[in-house]
This record gives structure tokens, sequence and C-alpha cells, in this order.
């Protein structure tokens, strides 16, 4: 699988992940309860509006990707499902997100405290657990799957800089 087909498949959870940054706040999706350690479910970054926001641009991005392989701005060789997959992804990666955050809660790590892997590559993990049954096979190769860890890691630690000194994110992680 060459990197542009990655890039095309993985683009929904890319938006998803970043749409919360921008479209973000409001209701914490946790309701700002605390879990039984006393520490809080998720915290205050987590909201219902950066939730639908991920969930919402994540699909839409799928179902924009649907439609330019009908057309010839994407070669129909690398086009997916992306209806579907569009929304697999986007709800993978809201829930990953989700988990990273409960996880690092659990850990005691503050939000707006760095964690090597919960931040940059949890999201992924679960949006690629949700896609499965969409994904073409040749994504399951382990240099396509290292590949896409590695773009993603990248990728995520890039913009969050960049999103960070445009003043959207408060910490560059």
């Amino acid at each position: 699988m060459d990197i542009l087909q990655i890039l095309l498949f993985i683009l929904p959870a890319y938006i998803a992940n970043s749409a919360p940054v921008v479209f973000g706040g409001g209701l914490p999706v946790d309701f700002r309860r605390k879990f039984i350690d006393g520490e809080r479910i998720l915290g205050d970054g987590k909201t219902w509006r950066g939730l639908l926001a991920g969930l919402c641009f994540g699909s839409l991005t799928g179902l924009l990707e649907a439609q330019l392989c009908h057309s010839a701005f994407i070669p129909s060789s690398i086009c997916m499902n992306f209806t579907f997959l569009g929304f697999a992804l986007s709800l993978g990666t809201m829930l990953g997100d989700l988990a990273g955050s409960f996880v690092k809660r659990r850990m005691r790590i503050k939000r707006g405290q760095p964690s090597l892997i919960l931040d940059q590559l949890s999201f992924l993990l679960f949006a690629l657990l949700f896609s499965l049954p969409y994904v073409p096979q040749d994504l399951l190769a382990v240099d396509s799957l290292l590949s896409l860890v590695v773009l993603t890691y990248l990728l995520h630690v890039l913009t969050n800089i960049l999103a960070n000194r445009l003043g959207l994110k408060k910490v560059p992680w």
C-alpha cells in the first residue's frame, strides 16, 4: 500500500482527532464526575461538543472521499468504502481519545501533562480496531501498519506544536 492510500485511509481519523481542538469546549463528557479512585473520570478537556465535532467532521471527510472516488480526483484503484470507513474511524478515534484520557487520569497524569504513547497513538489504535471490517487487507501488512504508526506519531507531534503556536492549544502535545 502506498503512502497516498494510507493517508486517504486514515484521513477521517486525523480530522476527527483534530476537530475537538477547534470546535470543542462546553460540558465535559464525564459531567465532572469522579471515578472510584477520587480522580475525574476524563477531565474538562473531553467535552460533548468536541466529541460530536470529531464524529461529524471525520464522518463528513469519509463522505467527501467517497464522492471524490466517483470523480477524477482520486484514482479508483485506491478507493475504499469511505462512507462507512469515515464513521468507523471517527468513532474509534473519539473513543480511543476518551480511553487515553481515562487511563491518564488513573495514572494521575493531569490534564495538559504529556504521556508519550497515550497522547499520540491511543486514538489510532481504536480507529484501526473500529475500522477492521472496512480495512483493505494490504493495510494490515506489517510495513503498512508501521508506516501508519510512524506517520501518525510525527504528524500528531507537528500539528500539536502548530496548534499551540496558533493559540488553539495551551500545550504543544
